[in-house]
């Protein structure tokens, strides 16, 4: 088989069109199996009725839309969401209480994890309102302030060295030595149950936007294990079929494992210790249930240099939007490839395109932010106010 050639851009950003997706492929029973509209209306139905839940943002982006020759920049601000600012409170937090009802009862339950920080919080938090343990595993390299805001739900956090899959393989490890229950946002061979859960959550994203009037032609979106973007590929598909927008996948180039995927053709990971800003998407290995859907969905793939977040971060902070480092990566992404005409011609940018971005997180660590920004989060929010 020849492998496809990922195109270099000047930006620092590569971009592939996928070779595999089929936009004519109907949303069938193999794919309802894993993710599906009734699954994300039931999820929304249950996290509507949380405290303190609303609709996050959908920010347009009119300075960015008319710099990039598109007809609008949507940007969905996931700052906003519940306390932990940040996406995974979808996810994590409603696979804890599917879990729950599931069993009947919190008693005796104990649930454990990896993350880089977003994940692990949104199960801390959900374990926390629904009297349940957790413990949660962090790598070596995730930041002391993400680690505190962990425990600052009362999860034990225990740190591991290596990176992400590191931490995967100690928590389930562990679950098996003590009889807890992982809640993880990523699957592997015998273990996919849970993780649809949250992946059912991450598309309440979509259902949302499109409540909002989004209406896009594209959506840029997070890579990572590739929880969130088969989650929001998921709604678009099963919705609107072959005129669904066209979906672009995004990942740290130090991080890159759905791109490496769709260039081998098949489920790959790649190595390393995965090091960049970007630390919610430092994963080396995508999810399986994530790719089953990806593979065939996503149209494009892009990896990007940390330098384009830092950018996008400080270039939102003077629109007055606090923006976290792995939140503006579906952003930084689209800005790294709308400037090149053959990416333009692949995905059919044009002056009529409406953009999603969807921004995962806020300022989820104020000392970071502050480092990349030169300004406190809550500085530009308050100038925003």
């Amino acid at each position: 088989m020849i492998m496809p050639d990922a195109i270099q851009l000047s930006t620092g950003a590569r971009f592939l069109a996928n070779p595999a997706v089929d936009r004519g492929k109907p949303y069938g029973a193999a794919e309802r199996a894993i993710l599906s509209l009734d699954g994300a209306r039931a999820a929304h139905a249950a996290i509507s009725v949380w405290d303190g839940y609303g609709p996050t943002p959908l920010l347009s982006l009119e300075a960015i839309a008319r710099e990039a020759g598109v007809g609008a920049v949507l940007y969905k601000h996931e700052g906003r969401r519940f306390v932990l600012k940040s996406f995974k409170a979808l996810g994590g937090a409603y696979a804890v209480q599917r879990l729950v009802a599931q069993r009947g009862s919190a008693e005796g339950l104990t649930v454990t994890c990896a993350t880089d920080g977003n994940h692990g919080r949104a199960v801390a938090w959900g374990a926390k309102r629904l009297g349940v343990k957790a413990v949660i595993y962090v790598h070596e390299t995730v930041s002391q302030g993400r680690a505190g805001a962990i425990a600052a739900f009362g999860a034990e956090v225990r740190r591991v060295p290596g990176n992400y899959d590191d931490a995967v393989r100690a928590s389930a490890e562990a679950a098996a030595a003590n009889g807890w229950t992982i809640v993880s946002d990523t699957s592997w061979p015998g273990y996919d149950l849970i993780p649809r859960d949250v992946m059912q959550g991450y598309a309440v994203l979509a259902l949302e936007a499109e409540g909002q009037g989004a209406r896009p032609t594209h959506v840029f979106v997070q890579g990572g294990v590739g929880g969130l973007a088969a989650g929001v590929l998921s709604w678009y598909w099963e919705t609107l079929g072959a005129n669904r927008p066209v979906v672009v996948v995004v990942e740290p180039d130090k991080a890159d494992c759905l791109l490496a995927s769709a260039i081998a053709g098949r489920w790959t990971t790649v190595g390393g210790n995965l090091d960049t800003i970007m630390a919610g998407l430092a994963c080396g290995e995508p999810s399986e249930l994530a790719w089953a859907l990806l593979s065939p969905g996503a149209d494009a793939f892009v990896s990007i240099p940390d330098e384009r977040a830092a950018e996008a971060m400080r270039d939102l902070a003077d629109l007055g939007i606090a923006a976290g480092e792995s939140g503006v990566a579906g952003l930084a992404g689209f800005r790294a490839v709308a400037g090149d005409a053959r990416v333009r011609a692949a995905l059919g940018l044009d002056a009529s395109s409406r953009i999603l971005c969807i921004g995962t997180e806020g300022a989820t660590d104020p000392d970071i932010y502050r480092t990349i920004v030169g300004r406190n989060a809550a500085d530009v929010e308050k100038e925003a106010a």
